[in-house]
């Protein structure tokens, strides 16, 4: 292995780290971390970056969820009915992503950042229901 290839493997793992990381603490899906890294850092092109963030994001994702069930911090019945849209949902967003242009698809995933962005940093009470926790 080259110092390069090395080097790589090291910047994913770390990468994967902080979306791990992200992921347990504030709840984010690793591609909101992992794909511009990937992109920006790594030189991969949008739809694989996309495509490998949500590989990565099953056992991030279920490892996380097993510590806050543990922890009574997981409404299952809530999580399944989620589950089931975002299945659905995947499917139609995977075939959607890889029929459009790589600049648009990465231009598209900067918007939605924005969007979040911005929404989050609105006052809590705006545009916001009563939160069951």
């Amino acid at each position: 292995m080259s110092p390069d290839q090395i080097g790589d493997l090291v910047q994913l793992a770390l990468i994967g780290l902080a979306a791990g990381f992200l992921a347990g603490l504030l709840g984010i899906g690793g591609g909101v971390l992992m794909v511009p890294a990937m992109v920006l850092l790594l030189g991969f092109d949008q739809h694989v970056a996309q495509g490998t963030s949500l590989m990565v994001v099953i056992p991030a994702a279920l490892t996380g969820s097993y510590t806050h069930h543990r922890n009574g911090r997981l409404f299952l019945r809530d999580a399944a009915i989620l589950a089931a849209g975002g299945v659905v949902g995947a499917v139609i967003g995977a075939v959607f992503a890889l029929s459009i242009d790589d600049d648009i698809l990465r231009r598209l995933f900067a918007g939605f950042l924005l969007v979040i962005a911005v929404r989050m940093l609105l006052p809590k009470g705006l545009f916001r229901r009563e939160s069951k926790g």
